[in-house]
């Protein structure tokens, strides 16, 4: 007789294969897609094959930008933010040295 022996992997890969069809881990595969299309990539790059390297690096970047903008744009926000503050705090330093003159 054949004995049964479980093969665990490819249980979990199935597992997560339903899963993900049913929508449950759908973002965090899309932004691990994403980053392996990168690191390829830079692979291929640092390998020499520097077309299709530099042309699956640029794709795998703009995949995380798109898969990272939830974060991206708060902090375009704060640093535009904090930006504008200190153009304001440098200026107004800035007018109150020009007017003590050189006696200070």
């Amino acid at each position: 007789m054949r004995s049964m022996k479980l093969n665990i992997p490819a249980i979990v890969l199935l597992v997560l294969g339903a899963l993900i069809l049913f929508g449950k881990f759908g973002s965090f595969v899309g932004l691990l897609f994403a980053a392996a299309i990168f690191a390829l990539g830079y692979y291929g790059v640092k390998t020499g094959k520097t077309f299709l390297g530099w042309s699956l690096l640029i794709v795998g970047g703009l995949m995380l930008l798109s898969k990272l903008s939830w974060l991206i744009g708060p902090l375009l926000g704060i640093a535009l933010i904090a930006a504008g503050i200190f153009w304001i705090v440098s200026k107004r330093n800035e007018r109150m040295n020009s007017r003590r003159g050189f006696g200070g």
